[in-house]
């Protein structure tokens, strides 16, 4: 490209605009409105530390259930209500329970394991003496090898039931968590259980009209005859910390962090945004200015008076 001539760069030199410089990031991170964003940032940035907090606390267990407690027998009422959820510091309690076996709802749970040797669990209402309202808990009574010896056993405990005066039964055993229903295997009687489960056994249970049911069920320490008595342990002791809580905590540690990283992403866009902006209007302005000049320099000169 030729010179410009002295003529023509005089020409263009006092038209030029003056030289504009870009902002600094931390320009733009101080303006009031990136101020006003962090200010917001923060508050965000607090509820979730105090989520985090909150966690924490909730992640150690001042109060622990005392070694053994859940072997020292207690009534049934004395540890959970009907239709109430068993806290998990009370699974396996030992519990105790009065009241009369209603006939007829003796049912069989197959696939339960007794010691490593699959078999079948039998089952039956209890309907517990001196409650305002008619309640039943769901009670597993013993367990049998085969089908036809848990059927023998049914047959045995249905006849006893249904003696015109029947003497109260008393229960002992470990309360257990609804283990929740199952659908039958396929090709298989629809009546068919795998999971001991109240709420499935609540819906072939009789005399159920305004009835209340306890959510967990009892697994008997002692079998009636026909039946072994179940293998049901002692539950472990549970640990004082619980690791969920904690790793809630850190999760909500990285929202807290992470909020700051969204305001300075945002302003650093911002930044990144402006710079580009006067950066092309600079590049525009030289592109004209050389443009007006290549025209200056190839316009043709007026004649001079002689």
């Amino acid at each position: 490209m030729s010179p410009l001539p002295p003529d023509a760069r005089a020409a263009v030199t006092p038209d030029a605009e003056p030289e504009v410089f870009p902002p600094t990031l931390r320009e733009v991170m101080l303006r009031p409105r990136w101020i006003a964003m962090l200010g917001l940032c923060l508050v965000v940035a607090g509820v979730f530390a105090w989520l985090g907090q909150w966690q924490l606390g909730r992640a150690v267990d001042t109060n622990p259930t005392a070694p053994g407690a859940t072997e020292v027998l207690r009534p049934l009422e004395d540890v959970t209500g009907p239709g109430e959820y068993l806290p998990e510091p009370l699974v396996g309690q030992l519990v105790e329970a009065t009241g009369q076996w209603v006939p007829g709802d003796f049912l069989i749970v197959e696939s339960r394991f007794n010691e490593g040797v699959e078999g079948y669990w039998v089952t039956g209402q209890l309907r517990l003496a001196g409650t305002a309202t008619p309640t039943s808990v769901a009670v597993a009574l013993g367990w049998a090898s085969t089908r036809q010896e848990a059927q023998n056993a049914i047959d045995r405990l249905d006849f006893d039931a249904s003696a015109p005066s029947p003497a109260p039964v008393r229960v002992e055993g470990r309360l257990i968590a609804d283990e929740g229903p199952l659908p039958p295997p396929r090709g298989s009687d629809p009546q068919t259980m795998t999971r001991m489960s109240p709420a499935a056994l609540l819906s072939q249970w009789h005399d159920i009209e305004g009835l209340d049911v306890y959510r967990q069920y009892i697994a008997s320490q002692v079998a009636p005859s026909l039946l072994l008595d179940i293998h049901s342990p002692a539950p472990d002791e549970g640990s004082r910390v619980n690791w969920l809580n904690i790793f809630y905590a850190i999760e909500w540690a990285v929202f807290a962090g992470f909020a700051f990283y969204l305001w300075y992403r945002l302003a650093k866009d911002a930044w990144e945004k402006e710079v580009e902006e006067i950066q092309d209007a600079a590049d525009e302005a030289e592109a004209e200015a050389e443009a007006e000049a290549q025209a200056a320099a190839t316009r043709p000169e007026a004649p001079r008076d002689a």
